[in-house]
């Protein structure tokens, strides 16, 4: 019997462990997002569409961090010629996602061995590449995917809501991704009730106006930076703590939004001894003009309690 066709294990267990290290160097962390995916929270573990089998192990960690680099709303996978066989396609163009198998077997002149000399046959460890798609890179197999579960209510925080209301800016609800685009001057944001642990909204929506104060006709920051620039990393520090400031400032317990601009902030003020000292002032800046937008907290104001209100 012909060995199983295998690659070799040390190249293959590099190629996993590499891919996990670059997702923690990039900050994305394979088992952390604050939202979930394409306006719902995409639980649970990986699964075969076409088999339904979960995934473990390792393959878990893999498929999680490809589903959040890859924005996708479900986890259903399954290979290209599953795809197939169950009557749909992958998408033109999609590239797949690595998963591994490992197993044992046993040579059969390690039988013969065995049999011939009375001892035990030693089985072979080996590890198998299989590439999978998840359904989202997927066409025709919607008969495959469970539907969504329906979002929960949201939990508003009054003070926040007012605040946000009172800025006046353009903030679009929807998708999977939050971002502010200052050559229109709008803000994306993912519904509330997709974000795992719903204050996270109200973070990242300061963060967001953090960036919106600085434009041309608010504060005017440089906002041109390339992303990966030294310049993008500056701004990305002020709205880092001028959302801090004004989470603080409603009571509610600031967190960092964006940890994947660690080695970048920690590298800009190794080479700049007043960095923060520049980029704290202009936070505080932002932090005020948002909440000069509304009526500021009173000193000592006790902690907000979210009410729920139907999404």
């Amino acid at each position: 019997m012909a060995s199983p066709a295998a690659e070799p294990r040390a190249s293959l267990y590099d190629e996993v462990t590499a891919t996990i290290i670059a997702q923690l160097e990039a900050g994305r962390f394979p088992w952390v997002q604050p939202w979930g995916t394409k306006g719902h929270a995409a639980t649970g573990l990986p699964r075969n569409a076409a088999t339904g089998r979960t995934y473990s192990g390792v393959n878990i960690l893999l498929l999680w961090g490809a589903a959040i680099a890859g924005g996708h709303g479900g986890q259903g996978w399954l290979t290209f010629k599953q795809a197939l066989a169950a009557g749909g396609a992958v998408r033109k163009g999609e590239r797949g996602t690595t998963v591994v198998y490992a197993d044992r077997f046993t040579p059969e002149a390690e039988k013969t061995r065995a049999r011939e000399t009375g001892e035990d046959a030693r089985a072979v460890p080996f590890l198998k590449r299989f590439t999978v798609f998840n359904l989202d890179q997927c066409e025709g197999l919607d008969r495959l995917a469970p539907p969504a579960p329906p979002l929960p209510e949201r939990e508003i925080v009054p003070r926040a809501e007012a605040l946000m209301q009172a800025t006046a800016a353009d903030i679009r609800i929807g998708g999977n991704r939050a971002f502010y685009v200052p050559s229109q001057d709008y803000i994306q944001l993912p519904p509330q009730p997709a974000f795992h642990h719903q204050i996270d909204f109200y973070r990242t929506v300061f963060h967001e106006l953090s960036h919106w104060s600085g434009a041309g006709h608010r504060l005017n920051r440089d906002l041109k930076g390339t992303f990966g620039s030294k310049d993008y990393g500056r701004e990305e520090l002020v709205a880092e703590m001028g959302a801090a400031f004004v989470c603080a400032a409603l009571s509610i317990v600031p967190t960092v939004r964006h940890a994947d601009y660690l080695g970048a902030w920690l590298d800009l003020l190794r080479e700049d001894n007043r960095a923060i000292f520049r980029a704290a002032s202009q936070a505080s800046k932002a932090a005020d003009f948002i909440l000069s937008c509304g009526d500021r907290p009173e000193p000592g104001a006790a902690a907000i309690q979210p009410e729920r209100i139907a999404a």
